[in-house]
């Protein structure tokens, strides 16, 4: 059964749209058919819960080493410092 849909979009998604139906050689609802896919595939994988993806993250082994982080922190800190301080 075929549903019928008619819905707004910007400029900029519009000429998305057209690029990736000329780019797979299928029509624009076809498109729409795979992103709505992909992203409900993604979803049920990724989940939507920040904090799981986070320990996922870290059990990759991916994120900043414990230096950067602590030299990237003092920074922060530095500027938050020097900006109280011109306030």
């Amino acid at each position: 059964m075929t549903y019928r849909t008619t819905f707004a979009l910007d400029e900029t998604t519009a000429w998305r749209l057209k690029r990736l139906a000329k780019l797979w050689n299928v029509s624009q609802a076809e498109v729409v058919r795979r992103s709505v896919e992909r992203s409900d595939l993604t979803a049920q994988t990724a989940g939507s819960d920040p904090v799981a993806l986070l320990h996922a993250l870290h059990a990759k082994g991916g994120g900043v080493a414990k230096a950067e982080a602590d030299r990237w922190i003092a920074e922060i800190d530095e500027d938050r410092k020097n900006w109280r301080a011109s306030s």
